[in-house]
């Protein structure tokens, strides 16, 4: 699976996800990337250097170390197998290659109830350098829902910045999955699509949520973000109809399936 900004219509934000058994080679061009195993290990060599990153045996079992690499590199990959992510952003600067571990990554439990989910903020603006990119993993218990209430990133004004975004899925057990996003009067969206492992959804404008996961199947979902502005920042805002919402959960408890590994 390959999204470039061009394939996608916008700017900035690309993800490829793909095997690797035997050698990949990465070729960065003017995009800042990421190495980021979904399931299994791989070994980075870039700049002269070699990253051995550990992996992980699958998304719903652990969070993982990654490599970032540059844009204006070139990176050779190789894995016996292993499933990986590439989340990337065209950018300008050039930031020096950094292998991150899975220990640094904050795990954040979002919501409550049946809004309850899990949040790795691996990243994301004031926890991992980068240039324009912004990923985070997001998991949510069979049953329940997720990047909820609606909201959005698409107008650069207070309290709110302009990201253009992906969202990549898997679902445990062969599962099933909905991701519900729609517009504005001046900027109409409609979607309403049953997504699987491997799926994606691109998020160009409008009010994307919730991302529902169907009972007795837990979702994962990569989000993957960058647009313009000067500053790396991911500032959203609910929509109005739905924002009251988020006052309900101060009298529920965090769904205890969280977190999804301690």
């Amino acid at each position: 699976m390959r999204i470039t900004p061009a394939t996608a219509g916008w700017t900035y934000s690309g993800l490829t996800v793909l095997t690797v058994t035997g050698t990949h080679e990465v070729v960065t061009g003017d995009a800042e990337t990421l190495v980021l195993p979904l399931s299994g290990g791989c070994t980075v060599t870039v700049d002269g250097e070699t990253y051995e990153l550990t992996g992980r045996e699958s998304v719903f079992t652990a969070n993982t170390d990654f490599l970032y690499l540059p844009r204006d590199c070139t990176a050779r990959i190789e894995a016996a197998g292993a499933k990986i992510a590439f989340p990337s952003a065209v950018c300008e600067n050039r930031l020096p290659v950094r292998y991150a571990p899975a220990s640094r990554t904050p795990v954040e439990l979002r919501g409550a109830g049946n809004c309850s989910r899990q949040v790795n903020n691996f990243c994301t603006p004031g926890v991992f350098k980068a240039d324009k990119l912004i990923a985070c993993e997001v998991l949510t218990p069979g049953g329940n829902w997720s990047s909820y209430p609606p909201h959005k990133h698409d107008e650069a004004r207070p309290g709110e910045c302009e990201l253009e975004e992906i969202y990549y899925f898997e679902v445990a057990n062969g599962g099933m999955a909905y991701q519900r996003v729609y517009g504005t009067e001046e900027r109409p969206i409609d979607i309403l699509e049953e997504v699987r492992g491997g799926d994606v959804v691109l998020i160009p404008h409008g009010w994307h949520g919730p991302s529902m996961a169907t009972p007795g199947y837990d979702l994962y979902y990569l989000n993957v973000m960058a647009g313009p502005g000067t500053e790396r920042a991911w500032l959203i805002s609910d929509d109005p109809a739905h924002g009251w919402i988020r006052d309900t959960w101060r009298e529920e408890r965090i769904d205890p399936r969280l977190p999804f590994y301690r």
